[in-house]
């Protein structure tokens, strides 16, 4: 280990453990793993930035102190929210992704045959720049010819693209933000839900990480699906499992503006040779991924 490798260190991180304590996100618990190595810590124009390599989960993105991906299970998140929204649109074509700088959702994305285009709109370059170093298996699509990378805030770059003519819009967007806190914090909020809605082609579908899980902040979910259902009627509720976030599980809210479409069910089937690049991914786990036990379906999709 060099003097610069032993002079770096975070204050979640101590004896050895990172400790993933929140108040605000996780009142009454926490998260911990294990530290082999402290890779990179900053300060951003934007945010605090941690990369560590941990003893049993590969390297790990921690920004303002929450873990955004791992290596050993940032695919159960990656492929849930790009495949969910993806293959509930008959042909998707243009894409838009709205934060995951780290390139794990374009991954997924380039996938598909239809696809056209990307685009990537990061408001935080360092994220971008670290992750293509520490997180080469996630970073793999950011120079794909597909994709076309906009350096600045999501929010703002909708509001900027409100008079694009409709040949010019998108199929489908999806927003990987981190939480509602910083940076993120619009991405949560009514006049953001009208920005997608007026960015989406006729059949447009948008799908985003809901930030809580039915374990951690019921209540919060409830309210974020009734903002969404202001301006999307068909607003639905599905997750995934991902072991390091705390509580093991994450939403995501996925909008369509035809109110005739049953997103709980894919459209189409993978071809074979997308099925075989996805670890988590299927036809069926899309189903079963909206199904919600008794009391939470009663509190999220019950008046």
């Amino acid at each position: 280990m060099t003097q610069e490798d032993q002079l770096l260190s975070h204050p979640a991180i101590k004896d050895g453990w990172f400790r993933e304590i929140s108040d605000a996100h996780f009142p009454g618990q926490a998260f911990a793993l294990k530290v082999e190595k402290i890779l990179h810590h900053s300060r951003s124009e934007f945010q605090d930035i941690l990369v560590f390599k941990s003893t049993t989960f590969g390297n790990v993105l921690v920004l303002d102190g929450i873990i955004q991906c791992t290596e050993r299970d940032e695919f159960a998140y990656q492929e849930m929210i790009a495949h969910v929204s993806l293959y509930s649109h008959e042909r998707p074509k243009r894409v838009l992704v709205i934060g995951g700088g780290d390139g794990g959702v374009l991954r997924e994305v380039v996938k598909h045959h239809s696809v056209e285009s990307v685009t990537l709109v990061e408001i935080d370059k360092t994220v971008i720049e670290l992750s293509k170093k520490y997180l080469p298996s996630m970073s793999v699509s950011l120079n794909h010819p597909k994709v076309k990378v906009e350096l600045c805030d999501g929010f703002k770059f909708l509001k900027d693209a409100s008079y694009l003519e409709s040949k010019e819009k998108y199929d489908v967007i999806i927003t990987d933000s981190s939480d509602p806190e910083g940076p993120a914090e619009a991405f949560f909020e009514q006049s953001y839900f009208k920005l997608l809605y007026n960015a989406l082609n006729e059949n447009g579908i948008v799908i985003a990480q809901a930030s809580e899980s039915i374990w951690l902040n019921i209540n919060y979910l409830k309210s974020l699906i009734k903002t969404a259902k202001t301006v999307f009627l068909n607003t639905q509720y599905c997750s995934t499992l991902v072991p390091s976030y705390t509580s093991g599980q994450l939403g995501l809210i996925i909008c369509s503006k035809r109110n005739d479409l049953d997103v709980t069910k894919p459209c189409r089937k993978p071809l074979p040779e997308e099925q075989s690049s996805m670890r988590y991914y299927n036809p069926s786990i899309h189903s079963a991924s909206f199904v919600l036990p008794t009391w939470a379906n009663s509190l999220l999709n019950k008046d």
